[in-house]
């Protein structure tokens, strides 16, 4: 029995490793689409998680693509086309659905709005990702701005009929205010980059077992806490950089040019 040549052994699993990160983000759509299901049938909370989950897929399956060497412009598109489903449609329909078209009939105009914006983010990154700094997103990621809706979701409990419409107020405002960053030109802190294949020191993985021991302690809130400490984290970094380059003594009006030679 003759065994199979190397070089088509190596055709399949190169194959079979392309097919992987797509894999991925077949689960991403898929969790998007059953969580707008749950939305259908009131289960905010269980679709919220649905859309948390597909975050962890959407980080997987560009991690898994960049060790194994098969990024491509396909599967750049496709994770593209699974990210308006999961992390603009659903987050938007679920908002509406809870508590949006019980406050007014037109609130689904917030929703659509929310949407279009990650759309638009995503055309933008696709079309800009050779030409901007690797190290930065330019505006709100679309897996943040679904993660920070979400985590309201899962912070509201069942409230009365008083504080309920403050609480889709800030749903309300929050997708407002969410859309408008992802399409801004905040830049926000890219973890893309993130290098499986390095050594790491214990020291790097202190913040981040603080963050999860966070949220499986404090819970919910600790995952609000944060989604809007990353999602105010583009503005106020902005804001800090433009003050440092502002010097406050600096004269309202230009200094008089100094006297050619031979002018008195």
């Amino acid at each position: 029995m003759t065994s199979e040549p190397e070089p088509g052994r190596r055709r399949r699993i190169r194959r079979g490793a392309y097919l992987l990160p797509s894999l991925f983000t077949m689960g991403n759509m898929v969790l998007g689409f059953y969580a707008m299901i749950l939305g259908l049938r009131d289960d905010f909370r269980t679709a919220a998680f649905m859309i948390i989950l597909a975050a962890g897929l959407d980080s997987v399956d560009g991690a898994i693509a960049r060790l194994t060497g098969t990024e491509s412009d396909f599967g750049k598109e496709y994770d593209s086309l699974a990210d308006v489903i999961t992390f603009g449609a659903a987050p938007g329909l679920l908002a509406f659905l809870w508590g949006l078209e019980e406050f007014s009939k037109d609130t689904w105009l917030l929703s659509v709005f929310f949407m279009v914006c990650c759309a638009t983010r995503l055309a933008r990154f696709n079309v800009q990702s050779k030409v901007t700094d690797s190290r930065y997103f330019v505006g709100l990621p679309t897996p943040a701005a679904a993660l920070c809706i979400c985590s309201i979701l899962l912070f509201a409990p069942e409230y009365t009929e008083d504080v309920k419409v403050y609480m889709q107020i800030v749903m309300g405002m929050a997708l407002l205010l969410v859309g408008v960053l992802m399409v801004s030109t905040f830049r926000y802190r890219s973890l893309k980059k993130f290098n499986l294949r390095k050594r790491w020191s214990y020291r790097a993985f202190v913040p981040i077992a603080a963050v999860i021991l966070a949220c499986f302690y404090l819970g919910r809130a600790a995952l609000l806490g944060v989604a809007l400490l990353y999602t105010l984290s583009g503005p106020v970094a902005s804001l800090v950089a433009r003050l440092r380059h502002r010097d406050p003594a600096a004269p309202d009006e230009a200094p008089p040019a100094p006297p050619r030679e031979g002018v008195p």
